[in-house]
């Protein structure tokens, strides 16, 4: 990029230089440190604390101010200018296992200017394709109740005592919810289209996952407006499994949960996830799973 190299980093490593393997890793930017052009397999949020940064994107160059957030996609390449040794600036790296459907659909609620900017902001955590060349830079306005979660998150990542990992879960989550709210009130920069395709099929998917019991490709086509075989070919296209593939997915996750942590019983068990001959649950759950759903409680119960 200009003429200079781009590096991969694809790891995030631990103070001590460690490849860290969590799924929501906290790093601070070193001062007065050349870093060259670069880019990551995995989200990053780059916050200054205290004084500012300046970052260079594919055709455009950036000074984040104190408290501001810049949230930069997968697979997108930038280079930060040296920070002044008073400065201090915090990078988050959210890989791809750091957000469920769940938390996804979480973000999605809204309407009007607030669902396009929620669209933006998951289009740019879920989808790699869109992701790629692509940032948002959230200007807080020193919000402190935003502030106040990103110093909780920091403590806690550092603290590492009992619950941390869900403290720091339900912190981003409040964050981005923050931060939508934000931005519907003030200024906010996109550099992205508008993500419908990743937004239709992550809809589609949170359907299956919520109803996964009794879904039919015709019910649920006409939910959507679909004709069946278009939807089929969608979800075959952009996830490739069939339809009835990923309904069984989602029952045998749901089916797994409840063998870990209930008493219920197996035949209890399938009829629960949508399935009325116990048989053919224990055929399609060893055929996913490599085990019956006997041999996994008895694996996973301890």
């Amino acid at each position: 990029m200009n003429g200079q190299p781009v590096y991969e980093f694809f790891d995030t490593l631990t103070d001590t230089l460690a490849i860290n393997p969590h799924s929501l890793t906290l790093s601070v930017q070193p001062v007065s440190s050349f870093i060259p052009y670069h880019l990551h397999d995995y989200a990053e949020i780059m916050v200054p604390l205290q004084g500012s940064f300046t970052i260079h994107l594919p055709n455009t160059t950036l000074t984040v101010a104190q408290d501001d957030l810049l949230l930069i996609g997968r697979q997108t390449i930038h280079q930060v200018e040296p920070i002044s040794a008073d400065a201090v600036v915090i990078n988050i790296a959210l890989k791809d296992n750091a957000f469920t459907l769940n938390d996804l659909s979480f973000m999605r609620q809204g309407t009007g200017r607030a669902q396009t900017i929620s669209n933006m902001l998951f289009a740019l955590l879920a989808d790699e394709q869109f992701s790629a060349g692509n940032y948002n830079l959230f200007e807080t306005n020193h919000a402190p109740k935003i502030s106040a979660l990103i110093y909780d998150l920091i403590h806690e990542y550092y603290t590492n005592d009992i619950q941390s990992e869900q403290i720091m879960h339900s912190d981003i989550l409040a964050l981005f919810s923050r931060l939508i709210r934000q931005s519907y009130h003030s200024a906010i920069h996109l550099n992205a289209n508008n993500g419908q395709q990743s937004n239709d099929l992550l809809a589609l998917l949170l359907y299956i996952e919520a109803n996964y019991r009794n879904v039919t490709l015709d019910e649920m086509a006409g939910h959507f407006g679909f004709h069946p075989n278009y939807l089929s070919a969608f979800l075959k296209k952009h996830t490739g499994y069939t339809f009835i593939k990923l309904v069984h997915i989602q029952r045998v996750n749901v089916a797994a949960e409840m063998l870990m942590y209930t008493n219920a019983s197996i035949e209890q068990i399938a009829v629960r996830v949508g399935y009325e001959n116990p048989s053919y649950f224990y055929k399609i759950f060893k055929k996913m799973i490599g085990s019956s759903p006997t041999d996994y409680r008895q694996q996973n119960r301890h």
